[in-house]
């Protein structure tokens, strides 16, 4: 037998990867580290099966914060993005959090950097900003409350009518949001990378080709895909129609990992990924998402790295945005 060559646990992701014995049983070993750690292992929803299938917790991202909080678990392992893994620690300071792969990032915390946020709101000091929680701790420090898709519409129903709103970072569910409640909004120029892929023109055919689907669509998605889509939500609530439309058939239009869980939730219906520009392109997984594997979820356990760190100061400062929303809305209508 050839000797496997020494891999230091600080050297570079790809190496410790490639030094992975294959013949381990990773999910025996997860789950060994997991105890051994005192972890609770996170999933959201757009990751692959595997993954969710193995994590305690699977949901949105600001509802598996809430949940890892409310554990006696002194790790908390984030599969998702960066800011998701933030808003974990910003809601548990005392533990450690842990991301499989700190390249996973988010074209929305991308396009909105805290710099050019904060000479934003500058230029608009009357403005009360509501910021999507799809964005780094560093903008959320600079809003004055943070929304998530199911509760923005709730929490802006509550500024006052005279109060002039600054919505950031995501345009098209700000427009959505303009749209139905009728208020005038300054949007920040953001879009999520995978929902504005979906194709209009492939929709429709996919639509005629299934006639009595409806059309679950996250509001993300550009306007010309939500102008023919029969429900229009977050997540949590597209998982939930998914489970109680009558429909066999059902087209969603966001981010397909998530079908994976309506799978398992209703396996006698046919779940239906809306296509991408060619009609077949896999475009619209995220790729984001796809850089946490098995393999390095294994590694961020044994080793407790990488870790994601909040300057206490600013962690205080994300915090009330977060606080104030939570006040604005139902515990229930919180998930993102």
């Amino acid at each position: 037998m050839t000797a496997q060559a020494y891999i230091p646990r600080d050297a570079p992701l790809e190496k410790r990867v490639g030094g992975i014995d294959p013949a381990l049983d990773l999910a025996a070993e997860i789950k060994r580290l997991a105890k051994m750690r005192n972890a609770v292992i996170l999933a959201h929803y757009y990751q692959d099966p595997e993954i969710q299938d193995i994590a305690d917790f699977v949901g949105d991202s600001l509802d598996l914060s809430r949940t890892a909080a409310a554990t006696d678990a002194d790790v908390i392992a984030f599969c998702g993005v960066r800011f998701m893994a933030e808003t974990a620690k910003i809601l548990s300071p005392g533990k450690t959090v842990v991301l499989p792969d700190m390249r996973a990032g988010c074209s929305l915390e991308d396009s909105c950097p805290a710099d050019k946020f904060e000479a934003f709101r500058k230029a608009h000091p009357d403005h009360v900003a509501i910021t999507y929680v799809n964005c780094s701790a560093a903008v959320k420090a600079l809003s004055d409350i943070i929304c998530t898709s199911t509760n923005a519409m709730t929490i802006i129903n509550q500024i006052p009518k005279d109060k002039p709103i600054l919505f950031a970072p995501d345009k098209y569910l700000g427009a959505w949001l303009a749209r139905k409640t009728g208020r005038e909004m300054l949007l920040w120029e953001g879009t999520c990378i995978v929902h504005e892929q979906f194709s209009e023109k492939e929709l429709i055919k996919l639509m005629a080709q299934y006639p009595d689907a409806p059309v679950a669509a996250h509001p993300e998605c550009p306007p010309a895909i939500l102008d023919h889509a029969d429900h229009v939500g977050s997540t949590s609530s597209i998982l939930k129609l998914a489970r109680e439309h009558p429909a066999n058939t059902i087209i969603i239009a966001t981010e397909p990992h998530i079908m994976h869980q309506m799978e398992l939730a209703a396996p006698e219906k046919t779940f239906i990924g809306a296509p991408g520009a060619d009609g077949q392109c896999s475009c619209n997984n995220c790729p984001f998402m796809a850089l946490n594997t098995m393999e390095k979820l294994y590694l961020c356990l044994r080793d407790l790295t990488p870790r994601i760190e909040v300057p206490e100061e600013i962690r205080l400062r994300a915090l009330k945005p977060l606080e104030r929303m939570l006040q604005m809305s139902p515990l229930k209508a919180a998930a993102e």
